[in-house]
């Protein structure tokens, strides 16, 4: 499994149109092409920054789809007030305990490591910080997307509310410093997100 991730730099009084717009719009859109699996957006309000995730069967899929999603991310990123940067991934875990509701938010680290490091990596992810996640109070749902030429890679968790999110506050900054001891990783950035649509549909993958 694949995905594209769209990260928009958005104005904010655009961001509850630019919802609306992926919610309406963007998604239906999506859903006429082959390949296409679900999406996600992802909203910081108190910065503007907003990342849309489309999942996709595979590679080929993905690359395919390009020319058509285009102008879909276009007018996107214009309701939104602002550009789009674009990177694509491949999705390395997906794991569920359950589907989130209205109010859940995301916690996404974003980190490096070596890229023969990689599948050390996703072993450490799945055999510990997994397991980890699953024992925290409101734990919905996590990620790990990764870019195997470069190291790159994000891992996110989804909590039922803000509130929960903020109760494992401790936990999560002990996992992040575990892992980036662990395997080495360089923390390039954290940031928490409002899960504003939580389509993605991307199947079981621990």
């Amino acid at each position: 499994m694949y995905a594209r991730v769209s990260t928009f730099r958005a104005q904010s009084s655009s961001i509850d149109a630019g919802i609306a717009h992926v919610r309406d719009t963007v998604m239906p859109a999506l859903e006429g092409i082959e390949g296409f699996v679900g999406l996600s957006l992802l909203v910081d309000r108190s910065s503007g920054r907003c990342i849309a995730t489309s999942s996709w069967q595979s590679e080929e899929a993905m690359r395919a789809s390009a020319d058509a999603v285009r102008p879909v991310r276009d007018r996107a990123a214009e309701l939104f007030g602002g550009s789009a940067d674009v990177e694509e991934w491949e999705i390395a875990v997906l794991h569920r305990d359950h589907r989130s509701n209205d109010g859940a938010c995301v916690r996404a680290t974003w980190v490096k490591v070596s890229p023969d490091q990689i599948d050390r990596g996703i072993d450490f992810y799945k055999t510990t910080i997994l397991p980890a996640l699953e024992e925290l109070e409101g734990f919905c749902s996590a990620s790990l997307l990764l870019d195997r030429a470069s190291g790159r890679a994000v891992a996110s968790a989804t909590f039922d509310s803000v509130e929960a999110r903020v109760r494992n506050k401790d936990q999560l900054d002990r996992l992040r410093a575990t892992g980036s001891q662990d395997v080495s990783a360089e923390v390039l950035d954290v940031c928490d997100f409002e899960l504003a649509v939580a389509h993605l549909r991307v199947p079981e993958m621990a």
